[in-house]
């Protein structure tokens, strides 16, 4: 199958890389990383261990096939730029494939591409990129793919095998938008934190005072969450959350790699595009407005 990645930082190399192996990847990237794989190919190390030769380029315009699959890693906030650039490359026959972090990179595709053409993911896999053509996959985690609509289809379920073959482990769901939230809900939670605090994912389970606003976090994005007709609890999201924190305990969270590097957040798209649907109805949400300023 011919795979494009487009934003092949640290997971999109990833998952670009495990998709290579048994299938036709170009990962879209800056320079410096893909003059790397250019040169030397793209080395995983961490959970995976394993150095694959990928097609890469640093521009879409140089990306000469006709991907069957687009899967877009890159930022939140260059999403829509992102999907501008790729819009020669897509087809009545392409599948667009989101995964990133945050709410809103749904509603940002379907100004470019039909809503029939994207299946939504998330992932809970950590990664880094250490140095150019080197990542670290620092945390295993689950897939999960789904449809946008009620219509029944097979691709969620071909793509699915696609990625398990690959050793990606993935599922199908058929409720895709609780899914989104409840990784949301999660990132909301630690990420701020551990960005604000300059610390690993598990110090917000060591620190009592860290723990309690990040459940105070929890607890008032999962009632906006409630207010848009997700089915999810409390009990159920303070649980997930803690558990994710457990699994990644040495994970850099994306948004501290993001203010380590001095670049942009992607708070918009998580606490603030949670913080927006609150004040629809007019709630005062003290939290996410105080971690809203990274």
């Amino acid at each position: 199958m011919n795979i494009v990645v487009l934003g092949a930082g640290a997971i999109g190399s990833l998952f670009g890389g495990l998709l290579s192996q048994k299938n036709n990847v170009v990962l879209v990237g800056r320079t410096p990383h893909i003059t790397a794989i250019k040169t030397s190919g793209l080395t995983i190390t961490g959970k995976t261990l394993t150095t694959v030769h990928v097609t890469a380029e640093d521009s879409i315009d140089n990306v000469h096939i006709q991907p069957d699959v687009l899967i877009i890693t890159v930022k939140s906030y260059d999403t829509e730029e992102a999907i501008q650039m790729a819009k020669s490359l897509i087809t009545k026959k392409t599948i667009v494939i989101s995964l990133q972090n945050g709410l809103d990179n749904i509603e940002k595709i379907k100004k470019t591409v039909d809503i029939k053409n994207i299946l939504g993911g998330v992932t809970t896999h950590g990664a880094v990129l250490v140095k150019p053509g080197l990542i670290r996959h620092t945390g295993l985690g689950q897939t999960i793919l789904g449809e946008l609509t009620d219509e029944n289809t097979t691709r969620v379920a071909e793509l699915v095998s696609l990625f398990n073959e690959a050793g990606i482990e993935t599922i199908k769901t058929t409720n895709f938008l609780r899914e989104l939230w409840i990784k949301t809900i999660i990132n909301s939670s630690i990420n701020p934190l551990t960005a604000l605090f300059f610390c690993k994912n598990g110090y917000l389970l060591e620190n009592p005072l860290l723990m309690n606003v990040m459940n105070q976090i929890c607890k008032e994005s999962t009632v906006v969450a409630i207010s848009e007709k997700i089915t999810v609890t409390y009990e159920e999201m303070a649980e997930k959350t803690k558990e994710v924190v457990r699994m990644t305990a040495e994970n850099y969270s994306s948004m501290l790699q993001s203010v380590q590097r001095e670049t942009k957040t992607e708070i918009d798209s998580i606490n603030g595009a949670i913080l927006q649907m609150g004040g629809k109805e007019k709630r005062f949400l003290f939290v996410p407005i105080y971690l809203y300023k990274l």
